[in-house]
């Protein structure tokens, strides 16, 4: 992440980054981990810019009188470009070379990090933080966003803070703007805003920087200067222990598990920032023994390089997931360790031979140190032709991949080739001019016959929609209803409205259990509406998801406990074919969606075998009784 580097340093801070993007870095590569909240470790980066760069503003201020714009804003290219170029050069590349869905809107990602708006473009198009099944492969520098326009504005505004004569009253200006930012995320979180618009919004996250502004006001001219009350011992070692309490709070909160609330949007979050601001007290109060006994190895190295292990770690994981044809949410342990180490590895290549050089003498002197190679030694000419030419490789990369990249992820492909084919199968029906048997009528026959379409009625999510095109051919006039992010729980009214309509056919088949646990309640209504004289047909759930083994479990349980339903075993069915389905894992093409029309084939077919079979018994009971009433001949 980012944090500005001042003159004079303040003990401790390197640790306090050390710990902000290990929590992070963990909660990304490892989420098995019991650090389910570690993404507070992004709110402990802005307390600490907030406060740095306040810090840098006020120590020049006192020094000079003004605010050299220009120079500020060149130191913090400095620090920010050469690191971030690096990433997305690098990684966008590798993208193109892997392909698949990290490609997906990969330009917008790229136009969104190169100018410092990827928060805002990533709000725009609709993606989430909190969702994986395919994930960007620059989200992470949403936040990088968040401090950058914080650097743009920030030294415009700061002379109006200083009209105020106090430093108390520029800290409780900046401190009402942090409750206000918070108190909008409270608000748009409680009526129901999607919670990666508050997380990712510059205007609704932007408290936990402006606390580290408060403190700086409060803080920087004493700290440079310490009176002589600042230096009791009882009041450092109070202090000392109550920033190490913080940093011990830190992570006990990194430990509770979010939730789309209020509770943790900005509840938690707001706790972080406090929690952060604590920290920093107790690291840079004169003569604290926290801040020393934060900077030793290795959280000073950790520290000074959290910047390139912010950046690289999500993309790097994001394309190890991608290359194993894997998901972020059940990446196994190993894939975070080779993740893990990778990102180190980078890290300090970045910072040794890149950041720290253009760092400390700018953008110009290592050009012209290359164009003296070029015109030295042949060893040294090598050397800097091979430069130029990864340097022109990794931009051609990212053109290719960007030129590349389509629109849509291949799910949405595949639910969208689903519903262009329920329109189609219903512009042919209100075409059609003759009329299958009538709706609603469950067949007398006592033996087994073929189903058709035109007897079955679909409820179903998105991997309903994605095999539509599949069940349309095999099952031509199959009534389909299904639809994106749908779960149990909406299956009994819509069965219901069918019912009342008089559209409900002899087989109804289910495919609800992608998207959450099955509820039994919802098992129990839909089974009561479909009634003895009609068959259910569950389709059980493929996905990596923690539920699915739960939900297929409640779903076989189900069907042998009720007569007159069955099972479509998509799961087993499709299970060695995943080349089938899309990036996410989830949702099939046009073979996995053949695969899943023959499972449901199968469980219809099983479904008729065991209606005929009761029909039959019921019918040789019928000519039994019949018989036993029928008088004795004479």
């Amino acid at each position: 992440m980012i944090a500005a580097r001042v003159t004079s340093r303040f003990a401790g801070l390197d640790g306090l980054r050390a710990i902000a993007v290990a929590l992070v870095v963990v909660y990304h590569l490892f989420p098995g981990s019991a650090l389910r909240g570690g993404f507070i470790g992004v709110d402990v980066f802005f307390v600490i810019s907030g406060f740095l760069i306040t810090a840098l503003l006020l120590r020049e201020q006192d020094a000079s009188g003004r605010i050299d714009l220009a120079a500020f804003w060149r130191r913090r290219a400095r620090r920010l470009l050469p690191a971030l170029a690096l990433v997305v050069t690098v990684c966008a590349t590798t993208a193109w070379i892997v392909g698949g869905d990290l490609l997906v809107r990969l330009g917008e990602q790229v136009l969104g990090a190169a100018t410092f708006s990827f928060n805002w473009v990533s709000i725009a198009g609709g993606t989430g933080y909190f969702a994986d099944a395919a994930p960007e492969l620059f989200r992470n520098v949403w936040s990088l966003a968040v401090e950058e326009q914080f650097y743009v504005l920030w030294p415009l505004v700061f002379p109006l803070f200083l009209l105020l004569p106090r430093s108390r009253w520029r800290a409780s200006a900046a401190l009402g703007l942090g409750a206000l930012s918070a108190g909008w995320m409270a608000l748009l979180v409680a009526t129901g805003t999607d919670v990666t618009r508050t997380y990712f919004g510059t205007d609704t996250h932007a408290f936990g920087i402006l606390l580290g502004v408060s403190l700086a006001f409060l803080l920087q001219r004493p700290l440079e200067n310490p009176p002589e009350w600042m230096l009791r011992p009882r009041l450092r070692t109070a202090t000392g222990l109550a920033g190490a309490a913080a940093v011990a709070g830190l992570v006990a909160l990194a430990l509770v598990p979010s939730g789309a609330t209020v509770a943790t949007f900005p509840g938690a979050l707001l706790l972080a920032s406090v929690l952060s601001a604590v920290a920093i007290v107790g690291s840079v109060w004169p003569r604290s023994a926290l801040g020393p006994a934060l900077d030793r190895q290795p959280l000073t190295w950790i520290g000074a390089r959290s910047y390139g292990i912010y950046l690289w770690h999500w993309p790097l994981l994001v394309l190890i997931v991608a290359a194993t044809r894997g998901t972020i949410a059940d990446a196994p342990v190993s894939v975070g360790v080779a993740a893990l180490v990778l990102t180190l590895a980078v890290a300090e290549l970045s910072y040794r031979f890149l950041e720290t050089p253009i760092r400390r003498r700018g953008f110009r002197a290592p050009l012209r140190g290359l164009g003296r190679r070029l015109t030295g030694t042949p060893v040294a000419r090598f050397r800097a032709i091979v430069v130029v030419l990864v340097a022109a490789a990794m931009l051609g990369g990212t053109s290719a991949a960007i030129a590349a990249a389509p629109d849509t992820t291949s799910g949405e492909t595949a639910v969208q080739a689903g519903i262009d084919a329920l329109h189609r199968a219903k512009k042919d029906a209100r075409d059609a001019s003759t009329a299958g048997p009538a709706l609603g009528e469950a067949s007398p026959v006592p033996s087994p016959t073929p189903v058709t379409g035109n007897e079955i009625t679909a409820i179903g999510d998105s991997v309903m929609l994605a095999s539509a095109p599949a069940l349309l051919e095999r099952f031509p006039g199959i009534q389909i209803d299904a639809a994106v992010s749908r779960s149990t729980w909406a299956g009994p009214g819509i069965l219901q409205a069918l019912a009342d309509a008089g559209q409900l056919r002899p087989y109804i088949l289910i495919g609800l259990g992608t998207n959450g646990p099955v509820d039994g309640g919802s098992l129990d209504r839909m089974a009561e509406i479909a009634g003895p004289d009609r068959h259910l047909v569950l389709v059980n759930a493929f996905a990596p998801r923690d539920w699915i083994p739960g939900v297929n479990a409640d779903l076989a349980a189900f069907a042998a406990a009720h007569p007159g339903s069955a099972l479509a075993d998509w799961s087993s069915a499709i299970a060695g074919h995943e080349d089938l389905l899309a990036g996410d894992r989830i949702h099939p093409g046009d073979a996995g969606g053949r695969i899943y029309a023959d499972a449901v084939a199968e469980a219809v077919a099983q479904a008729e075998a065991d209606r005929a079979m009761r029909a039959y018994r019921a019918d040789r009971w019928a000519q039994v009784l019949l018989r036993l009433s029928l008088p004795a001949p004479r």
